[in-house]
């Protein structure tokens, strides 16, 4: 059996060099001649799976380590009788965290304070109802739109567009669609942005093209106070320079990027592609995460609650540390920028999860314990 496979999709030969001969390579370069005797494809987001890449090929099976389907011709792959399959959720936590750091962020560079703030999320899918729930366990207040939610099952803080898009942070956890009922292609565009605020917070980690580019260019050029925050682009590697540089944080696709997040991703190819094969799943992502970075950290009775996490939040993951990697990459030629895009997925550093580190409370205080596990961070008192 010969499988080809994102190089950068973590722990290939781990999971699946024991299926078979094992072919791994950029997925950007992934071509038609790669897949001629190939039976399972193994990719990620940035490879397109269509007829162009298939046909003639002897392809059963294709697994994408992403939470997204827009890179994948699923109506092509029926008629071919292909199975395919992806990592719904897998790294839903790894772009919460993201979130959050973003807001930690805002309370020191925008002197916002989370009691304070209303969190507008647009989509409640996996990663927007992990943040709700997250963020309701901070006692912070937070609205959501998502017209895909049965009214009877709406939480009480469903609202409107409006509403949402009025909110002093907004979030976008949606995917990339042009067809559906509601498509939220270029969503947030010259109009949406028309009616935002100068003081308001727009995030983006969903999909590139669910923000015009353009609109939000020329909207930052003439609203210097407005706060934009991406980590996805449209037309990715080669992003909008001028649009990079007018946004406060920019990042180069990695909020999903946690190695717990991705871990789990493989996992789940690997366990749909066991069960297509009838064959046991033998491995799973605990046996193989690596030790974090950073694995406690302590604070004393005198420490202040927001102090307490705000530290806590930054030494694991502080996204202006991104930020500034990708910031220096803005005076390359565009060949080299679009390469150093790239180069910082392909070598991202080994980012844990909140989850992997302990926190040891020297003094027990309910309030600072009950924030540290609505965190997600491993407390002990």
């Amino acid at each position: 059996m010969k499988l080809v496979a994102d190089e950068n999709i973590p722990l290939l030969s781990r999971f699946f060099g024991e299926f078979g001969n094992l072919t791994q390579m950029p997925g950007r370069e992934i071509k038609p001649r790669d897949l001629t005797n190939a039976d399972i494809l193994i990719v990620r987001s940035v490879t397109n799976v269509d007829r162009d890449l298939l046909e003639g090929s002897s392809v059963k099976f294709v697994g994408s380590s992403t939470i997204g389907m827009d890179h994948i011709d699923t109506e092509y792959l029926n008629q071919q009788g292909i199975k395919y399959t992806n990592a719904p959720g897998s790294n839903a936590n790894s772009v919460v965290e993201y979130v959050l750091s973003c807001l930690s962020t805002l309370t020191e560079t925008h002197a916002l304070h989370w009691s304070q703030l209303c969190v507008g999320i647009v989509g409640y899918g996996n990663v927007g109802s992990l943040l709700g729930a997250r963020l309701k366990n901070l006692g912070i207040q937070f609205k959501v739109f998502d017209p895909f939610i049965s009214p009877c099952g709406e939480p009480a803080e469903f609202c409107s567009f409006e509403e949402v898009m009025a909110c002093d942070v907004v979030t976008l956890h949606v995917p990339l669609t042009k067809s559906a009922n509601h498509p939220t292609y270029h969503m947030i565009d010259e109009q949406v942005l028309s009616q935002m605020k100068p003081a308001q917070v727009l995030i983006n980690s969903s999909r590139g093209s669910v923000v015009n580019g353009d609109h939000l260019n020329t909207y930052l050029k003439d609203n210097g106070d407005f706060t934009a925050i991406l980590d996805v682009w449209e037309n990715e590697p080669e992003i909008d320079i001028e649009l990079a540089k007018r946004v406060f944080i920019s990042t180069p696709h990695i909020a999903g990027y946690s190695y717990d997040g991705k871990v789990k991703g493989t996992e789940m190819i690997y366990r749909d592609l066991c069960q297509f094969l009838g064959l046991p799943a033998r491995y799973s992502s605990g046996q193989f995460l690596e030790e974090p970075p950073l694995s406690r950290m302590a604070f004393t009775s005198t420490a202040d609650v927001d102090w307490s996490i705000h530290t806590a939040i930054r030494a694991c993951f502080d996204v202006r540390h991104d930020h500034s990697l990708l910031k220096a990459s803005f005076d390359l030629p565009t060949p080299q920028r679009r390469q150093a895009f790239d180069l910082l997925r392909k070598q991202y550093r080994c980012r844990r999860e909140f989850s992997g580190t302990r926190i040891q409370l020297k003094q027990i205080d309910t309030e600072l314990h009950s924030k540290f596990k609505a965190l997600g961070f491993n407390v002990k008192a």
